[in-house]
């Protein structure tokens, strides 16, 4: 069934995770006609340093 990656930059709590894995799925089981108890949410959290855009780390675009 789906499986929702979500990468982001490291530093949210727990809760905000909690959060937007309720948030995301609902929308994932009411679009897509699943049951929420088949929608997987993998968090993945990512250092600035492993992010980059037009050429430049997002620790420098984003201090």
């Amino acid at each position: 069934m789906p499986l929702l990656r979500v990468s982001m930059w490291a530093g949210r709590t727990k809760e905000q995770k909690a959060e937007l894995a309720k948030a995301l799925t609902k929308s994932m089981a009411d679009t897509a006609g699943v049951p929420p108890e088949a929608v997987t949410i993998q968090f993945e959290d990512l250092p600035k340093e492993n992010w980059a855009t037009g050429g430049k780390l997002h620790t420098e675009l984003f201090k």
